[in-house]
């Protein structure tokens, strides 16, 4: 895949045990932790407007839920 991910393949192996998967290809669970994460970037940065428009430095869950009604 070329860039390394943030997410641990242990966590994405978890993750997709839990959606029913027998077995997972580490390719593939490198697939899912660079998208989680750049979804999870894209998340943030919505989040991180929301916080300065609120006159806040620090991200706070209500911020994160928001971004998230956002996308």
């Amino acid at each position: 895949m070329g860039k390394k991910a943030f997410l641990s393949l242990n966590a994405m192996d978890k993750i997709m045990r839990e959606a029913g998967a027998e077995r997972v290809a580490d390719d593939a669970k490198e697939a899912l932790a660079l998208v989680l994460e750049q979804k999870g970037k894209e998340i943030a940065q919505e989040a991180k407007k929301l916080a300065e428009h609120a006159g806040r430095k620090t991200i706070i869950d209500k911020d994160i839920q928001l971004a998230i009604q956002n996308k």
